[in-house]
């Protein structure tokens, strides 16, 4: 497994044991329902963001203006200081994909707790069952600057990339879905099944590199650097060019993401955050099928 100790970025369950009761750090939960998971238990003294209701943007598909994650930062107890401890459901999806808004948020000091609820599970640790949130006094939370532009990639750059035949030769796009869905057997997972896309498939040009293959399938841990160093280098995905990442609305595509900047210091990524929900529902949009890229 990843040796935590070497990254600020990630913390495992004994460290998080260990600071529990500190006042600066917010144990976070994110959920995409949590009627499955935090409503059934959660971590002592963690508190929940629904990915969904909270972090998505009420009436675009985009994510909540930075006035209204302030408010929500402050409801939740946290300031620009407090260390923040994601985990959540999904394997960790949503937490990722929220620690990837954090710092695009420009939030500094925010980590993932390796393995999430799978692993906290697993050692048998303290739980709190019910739905029930801890109260925190009111924080005081302002975002100075919100950076885009390293965290995220948009339709239109990217459709420039793809019909100006950069895939491959300057930038490496990589699909982290399934092959099913890489391949277009299938425009959505079983857990998504109501939310298919208008056509399956893949953007031309892309390696398929399923997110699964980075984590310990029985913890949710992530694997050895040297581990995963093997994986990307041998899947043809190289420091030495831009990489993007993408899935069907960005989540597992953060997780990626995550492991290739922070865990493996690629100099270069992005998210595709519009992912194949917006680009295989675009009229004319390049698209390819079968297992090639």
């Amino acid at each position: 497994m990843i040796n935590v100790g070497e990254l600020k970025e990630i913390v495992d369950n004994k460290w998080l044991l260990d600071h529990l009761k500190d006042e600066n750090v917010r144990v976070i939960e994110v959920d995409y329902d949590p009627n499955t998971a935090f409503n059934i238990w959660h971590i002592p003294g963690s508190v929940l963001i629904r990915w969904r209701e909270d972090l998505r943007h009420k009436v675009l598909r985009d994510f909540l203006e930075p006035e209204e994650f302030e408010r929500l930062m402050e409801s939740k107890g946290v300031n620009n200081n407090t260390t923040i401890i994601l985990y959540g459901d999904y394997n960790n999806w949503f937490a990722v994909y929220a620690f990837w808004l954090f710092k695009a948020y420009g939030h500094d000091d925010v980590r993932i707790l390796n393995g999430g609820r799978t692993k906290w599970a697993k050692d048998d640790l303290p739980i709190e069952n019910g739905d029930k949130e801890t109260k925190y006094k009111e924080g005081k939370y302002k975002i100075n600057k919100v950076d885009w532009g390293s965290h995220r990639v948009f339709f239109w750059e990217l459709l420039q990339k793809v019909t100006k035949n950069e895939i491959g030769k300057t930038t490496i796009l990589v699909d982290v879905r399934s092959p099913k869905e890489f391949s277009g057997e299938i425009r959505a997972p079983p857990e998504y099944a109501d939310e298919q896309t208008q056509v399956g498939g893949h953007i031309p040009g892309a390696i398929s590199f399923p997110w699964s293959q980075a984590v310990n399938p029985d913890t949710g841990e992530f694997k050895s650097k040297e581990e995963l160093e093997r994986l990307f280098e041998n899947a043809g995905i190289k420091k030495d060019k831009e990489v993007i990442t993408y899935c069907r609305i960005g989540e597992r595509a953060s997780h990626t993401w995550f492991v290739l900047k922070y865990l493996l210091n690629y100099p270069s990524v992005r998210v595709y955050d519009g992912s194949w929900a917006e680009w295989g529902n675009i009229v004319g949009a390049p698209i390819k099928k079968g297992t090639e890229p």
